[in-house]
């Protein structure tokens, strides 16, 4: 049977497909085979590991690396001008998925009856190897969906598709990983981890090859040459803070992450001590995410329609609505109890999966503003930054959430095995945790995010006609001389 033609777009390249969704998503799905455990980190730390608030700590400590990680590597990115065989983006990311490979698994080093000096050593030392590889691997991989493609629905199919890969890569640790990782009387053996986040580290790999074997590069950037303006890092960071939809998609992604990650360890203790069904988490959070898939194929033909910065806000709306009804409606600590919770998760989900499946075109937009009102894209950067305050709720979002948890009388030491007075009040915690990460993506996505339907569709007109200038200009120079 012979071989369908490749179809190329005007410009010689491959036209925009499925495929290019797909690999996409696999570049999601690899960043999350490494970052998915990130969640058990908490538990594996103050339960297995017996550290508690030293966990709180430490965790605080080693997003000082991140301040300086991320933003810096971002920057190497952008003042890279060398020439790649295919593109610098995925160049960086092969070179990530490499040691992600054994960078997660680093966090998770099993050594509980060792000192608490050489605890903290081996968190601290874990952490920086994988948060390293992690942040060379994921912050070309964010740059890369303004380079895919520049059309909005394009944008908003790739950022969709993103959100599946997420998906996929959370579901499997979130699904599967409880039943493996916890005994009978829920509580967590710590070797099966490690175990755990190295196989997973390997199937990462295995997706990002699949990504970059399958991206095609549209928008490629342009190398400076020797004479060009040199790259400033200072006046990058201070392009950012005045980048208005790069701060409100940045807030909105602080407070979703607040919610999911900060809310991780008090929903493991909510199952472990209130539902008393640790096993039954996964399935919880499994059905949590029905409405994230049932929303993805309708995400191109929703924005082309409303817009992403309405829709997104529309999403957060929904997510104040579900957390409200958790908090007021009764749910006691049996099966019809976890019937109540399941069902206000859903309609959160619903909120959450309207937002994340547009997110990342909205940071892809944020970068076009950026060369619209500055003059200059900078990806890395500005995607380095979104990632750093990111991940700085990822860090410290769980380790405030956790002296809560204490304060309310969480002992990590007591395994699943909390009183029925600490039970009860994570009830009430996770609920409360997810209203304030609602609240935080509404005022993000509606109050300061500024890239309405209409402002977007000017900006885009107003680019195409100065880069339409800018080939122009250069075709004139080459045949002056």
């Amino acid at each position: 049977m012979a071989k369908k033609p490749v179809q190329l777009d005007e410009n010689g390249k491959r036209k925009f497909s499925i495929r290019d969704c797909l690999a996409y998503a696999a570049g999601d799905l690899g960043c999350n085979m490494s970052f998915a455990l990130k969640g058990t980190m908490a538990i594996f730390w103050t339960q297995f590991m017996k550290l508690d608030l030293w966990y709180s700590l430490l965790l605080i400590v080693v997003q000082v690396w991140d301040a300086i990680n991320d933003p810096l590597i971002g920057s190497i990115i952008d003042a890279d001008k060398r020439q790649y065989k295919r593109n610098k983006f995925l160049s960086y990311i092969w070179f990530g998925s490499i040691g992600l490979i054994i960078g997660g698994a680093c966090c998770f080093l099993p050594f509980p009856n060792a000192p608490t000096w050489a605890k903290m050593i081996i968190f601290i030392a874990g952490y920086v190897v994988w948060d390293a590889f992690y942040t060379i691997a994921n912050v070309p991989y964010g740059s890369l969906l303004s380079l895919i493609s520049k059309e909005p629905a394009d944008r908003a199919s790739l950022s969709a598709w993103r959100s599946v890969g997420s998906i996929a890569g959370n579901m499997l640790p979130m699904v599967i990983l409880p039943f493996i990782i916890y005994d009978a009387n829920n509580n967590l053996i710590g070797e099966r981890v490690f175990l755990a986040a190295l196989i997973m580290g390997a199937l990462g790999f295995l997706c990002f090859q699949f990504m970059i074997r399958n991206t095609e590069i549209r928008e490629e950037v342009e190398v400076q040459l020797d004479d060009a303006p040199k790259f400033n890092v200072i006046k990058a960071m201070g392009n950012f803070l005045k980048n208005r939809p790069a701060v409100g998609a940045t807030l909105a992604a602080v407070g979703m992450f607040i919610g999911m990650q900060g809310g991780t360890t008090a929903v493991t203790v909510l199952f472990q001590s209130y539902f008393k069904n640790v096993q039954a988490s996964g399935i919880a959070q499994m059905f949590a995410m029905i409405p994230i898939f049932v929303f993805t194929p309708l995400a191109r033909k929703m924005v082309v329609k409303y817009g992403k910065q309405e829709l997104a806000t529309f999403g957060a709306i929904v997510s104040i609505v579900a957390s409200i009804l958790m908090l007021l409606l009764p749910m006691s600590g049996d099966n019809k109890g976890m019937m109540v919770y399941i069902l206000c998760q859903l309609i959160n989900s619903l909120g959450l999966g309207i937002y994340s499946t547009v997110s990342w075109a909205m940071m892809g937009d944020a970068i076009d503003y950026n060369e619209w009102k500055h003059g200059t894209r900078e990806e890395g950067t500005v995607y380095a930054l979104h990632s750093f305050f990111r991940k700085l709720a990822q860090g410290v979002g769980p380790a405030i959430v956790l002296v809560i948890m204490v304060w309310l009388g969480y002992i990590g030491a007591n395994e699943g095995n909390q009183t029925a007075e600490v039970a009860l009040r994570m009830r009430y915690l996770v609920p409360a945790l997810y209203l304030v990460s609602a609240a935080l993506q509404l005022i993000g996505l509606k109050f300061i995010y500024n890239l309405d339907k209409k402002t977007l569709a000017e900006m885009n007109a107003e680019l195409e006609v100065r880069r339409g200038e800018t080939v122009e200009d250069t075709a004139v120079e080459v045949t002056a001389e």
